[in-house]
């Protein structure tokens, strides 16, 4: 079989072995962090804490960090953290003149960036530990086994969980330059995953001991194929623009004039739009929380059911006003075509310069519309998914956030495996072609 040769192939070729193994040995001992409770608490008393976590935007925060959220565990506020701070360096980036010169400087440039991004991190984790504990209090008290009280275990608590996500951060680093993918975006994965075996056998067993049989179940294995195929046409979908080089005369030798092509992508916002829609879904819940008053509860009551209609109208169309925005601020036609004009690169038919950045601006326009309606269409799947009946636990992963990582950081692993493969003269993992990552995504995650 091909899939066993493939696996032989692999494992002759020692720098990728040694690669996947190292992978593996890190994400065990992020797996095995992330069942170690915060000293002194009582891994007894979480049920109501568990109770929170299963739907809402609280759900998604236990879905990234693999469950350690509702462990209460040394790991709990997990790798978003550095994400948040990722975003916000991200686009300080587009809008701050010093950033914009430091990404301009290569390798120290990076490193200052990844520095900031660092202390960014910190100071993040400073504010969302106490707020954690804040709430792990609340639902410890509710479970009638109250949190450790005193200033220091405040703090300590708060060490603690600070460098457990820092320490997280640094097994996504070591992932990446001694394992493989992107470290950072293979633990979201990772985090993911270890939910799907216990939904999927939750949702069997639903279904067979329950209303629907084994008809109904196989029935939403094969739509959650459908969407899973939707997610990789999103993610792989390009528009590919040619560019001719001009010929460079150097001595006696032509050089250049091939012509090569630059990948635009449909949906070149990857999974921010949704990030961003979902940050915002979460206001109306504030809103209702510091207000008394019933005609207030009442409006703002319909936009916290997530299966409800006027939610996920808001939530799609929210998506795609911040897939253009998002778009708009990553995506730059006019430096793009500079840097063609640069390397004496040109769009056959159009000019050079001013023209150019138009004609990108234009192509970008036209694929990023209905590259925002699929996208919108993907991150509504799970409420269609729970409308039909399906179980909370199971439809997180019918699409949204969840899915299109998991596509994308999946087919990046692929593809950084595939050219490992290639580069030794072994057959790919595809008869039909190379595999197809995030070519030219703004984020890995």
């Amino acid at each position: 079989m091909r899939a066993v040769e493939t696996i032989k192939n692999i494992w002759k070729i020692e720098d990728l072995k040694s690669r996947i193994l190292t992978t593996l040995l890190l994400i065990a001992v992020y797996r095995f962090g992330s069942f170690v409770v915060i000293p002194g608490i009582d891994p007894q008393a979480l049920t109501a804490l568990q109770n929170q976590t299963k739907g809402g935007l609280m759900a998604l925060i236990d879905m990234f960090s693999g469950g350690a959220f509702s462990n209460a565990s040394i790991f709990a506020l997990g790798i978003m953290p550095y994400i948040s701070a990722s975003i916000v360096i991200q686009l300080l980036a587009i809008a701050v003149p010093y950033f914009q010169k430091l990404q301009r400087e290569g390798e120290s440039g990076r490193r200052k960036i990844n520095q900031y991004t660092r202390i960014l991190t910190i100071v993040i984790l400073i504010f969302q530990g106490p707020a954690y504990l804040i709430n792990l209090n609340s639902q410890l008290k509710a479970a009638g086994a109250p949190m450790p009280a005193g200033f220091w275990f405040i703090v300590s608590s708060t060490v603690i969980l600070a460098a457990g996500s820092m320490f997280i951060m640094w097994l996504g680093e070591r992932i990446t330059d001694k394992g493989v993918g992107n470290g950072i975006s293979f633990i979201i994965l990772v985090g993911i995953i270890a939910r799907l075996p216990k939904s999927l056998l939750q949702e069997a067993s639903l279904r067979v001991t329950g209303a629907g049989g084994l008809v109904v179940f196989l029935a939403e294995i094969i739509f959650l194929l459908l969407v899973i195929a939707a997610c990789i046409l999103l993610v792989q979908g390009t528009r590919k623009v040619p560019v001719q080089y001009a010929k460079r005369i150097i001595g006696n030798k032509q050089y250049g004039g091939a012509r090569q092509y630059i990948p635009l992508k449909v949906n070149a916002a990857g999974v921010m739009p949704i990030i961003f829609a979902q940050a915002i879904m979460f206001i109306p819940l504030t809103i209702i929380g510091f207000s008394n008053a019933e005609s207030v509860q009442s409006f703002w009551s319909a936009f916290m059911d997530n299966t409800g209609f006027w939610y996920n109208l808001v939530f799609g169309v929210l998506i795609i006003v911040f897939t253009w925005f998002y778009t708009a601020i990553t995506i730059n036609p006019t430096q793009m075509a500079e840097d063609m004009k640069r390397n004496n690169g040109f769009i056959p038919g159009i000019k050079p310069g001013k023209r150019t950045s138009e004609y990108l601006d234009n192509i970008m326009s036209k694929i990023t519309l209905p590259g925002s309606f699929f996208l919108a269409i993907v991150a509504i799947f799970p409420a269609i998914a729970r409308i039909c009946g399906v179980s909370l636990e199971f439809s997180q992963f019918f699409g949204g956030t969840s899915l299109l990582i998991m596509v994308g950081v999946v087919l990046d692993t692929l593809q950084q495996v595939e050219s490992h493969l290639l580069m030794r003269h072994y057959d790919g993992l595809l008869k039909s072609g190379k595999i197809k990552g995030r070519t030219g995504a703004v984020a890995a995650y």
